[in-house]
């Protein structure tokens, strides 16, 4: 495989090519794995051999292991003993429809007790996520979905940690529910869509009112759930 020596390591981690060394060095390899699993290069069951992550991305194993590692952790990649790295398969329906269930048990209340708390330190910070999602940077769309995936992930969790509740942010945060849920499918209308549901959570928080709060939430989460039911036909 060709690669290619880019300025900027996001610009072409989601097609593969040589993560140029800097001081985060892992955390490009990282970055570079998670875009592909995200964007489905690496397709969900499949093999990751590090070998072949050396020679793509132009690194030594060591970065790359690390790299892998925190991806298990995260429950996008599996380790099995003697065998190897594979990527984590898909979630079954079963499991989609209980990550939803929960997310709409523990979620909108949440949502509404951070409206209850909110104040303009807290609502600069959540503007702030909201806004990183939606640019526009950069020619490649996988790659745009894949930071979306991650930043709407942060978005969601700064709403449970201004809800106050550690037990329920721990809870949600464990499931990593927003990387599996965005690998099920790769489609424009799951990002331009949620960006819309966010702005009326916003306008519920700059109010301070938690019934609008919980109510923007709910419909979220329900229009998301329904968004991605199709990955299951």
């Amino acid at each position: 495989m060709q690669t290619t020596n880019l300025p900027d390591t996001t610009e072409m981690i989601a097609a593969g090519g040589r993560i140029q060394r800097s001081n985060s060095l892992v955390e490009d390899v990282y970055e570079a794995i998670f875009a592909q699993l995200m964007a489905l290069k690496i397709a969900p069951g499949s093999r990751i051999t590090v070998d072949s992550l050396v020679k793509e991305f132009d690194v030594s194993h060591t970065p790359i292991r690390e790299a892998l590692g925190r991806l298990e952790g995260e429950g996008l990649v599996l380790k099995t003993h003697l065998i190897g790295y594979r990527a984590a398969p898909q979630i079954t329906r079963r499991r989609f429809d209980e990550l939803y269930e929960m997310r709409l048990l523990l979620e909108p209340h949440a949502a509404a007790k951070a409206a209850a708390a909110m104040d303009e330190a807290k609502l600069n910070t959540l503007l702030e996520a909201a806004g990183v999602m939606s640019r526009r940077e950069g020619k490649d769309d996988r790659l745009r979905y894949s930071n979306f995936a991650r930043q709407d992930a942060i978005f969601h969790d700064k709403i449970m940690e201004f809800s106050e509740n550690e037990l329920i942010r721990q809870t949600l945060s464990h499931q990593h529910a927003h990387f599996h849920i965005f690998r099920l499918m790769y489609h424009a209308r799951v990002t331009e869509e949620a960006l819309d549901e966010h702005e009326a959570i916003l306008a519920a928080f700059g109010s301070a009112d938690p019934e609008a709060a919980r109510k923007a939430m709910r419909i979220h989460i329900e229009h998301s759930r329904d968004r991605l039911l199709p990955a299951f036909d």
